[in-house]
């Protein structure tokens, strides 16, 4: 499993991408990224929320409430057009850090 420290600059970007999507709640979300990673990372409840409410702060996301599974009411997160573009953004940074971290990375070296 991956350590949740490693993972801790990119849940932002995670929950970004899977918005990216659709329109989601937190259990399918944190669903999503034990799927996506084969259980080699997951969440933790805390963390996820902590991380909605950082986005939700930032504008980056907003939440909402539907009663669309069995009348229960359930809050979903939608992306903010500023949002989307901070995802771009994102991504961009991320090929670029990964770019610098494979100079050092090499084959001979794992």
């Amino acid at each position: 499993m991956i350590s949740s420290d490693v993972m801790r600059g990119f849940n932002s970007l995670i929950i970004l991408s899977i918005l990216m999507k659709g329109d989601s709640y937190g259990y399918q979300i944190s669903n999503t990224i034990k799927e996506i990673t084969g259980g080699a990372y997951v969440m933790k409840e805390t963390t996820l929320y902590s991380a909605f409410n950082r986005l939700e702060k930032q504008k980056l996301i907003q939440a909402y409430s539907s009663t669309e599974t069995y009348g229960k009411q359930r809050t979903y997160y939608t992306l903010t057009p500023l949002g989307k573009q901070t995802y771009f953004d994102k991504v961009t940074e991320w090929k670029e850090t990964k770019d610098i971290i494979d100079q050092f990375i090499k084959e001979e070296n794992r």
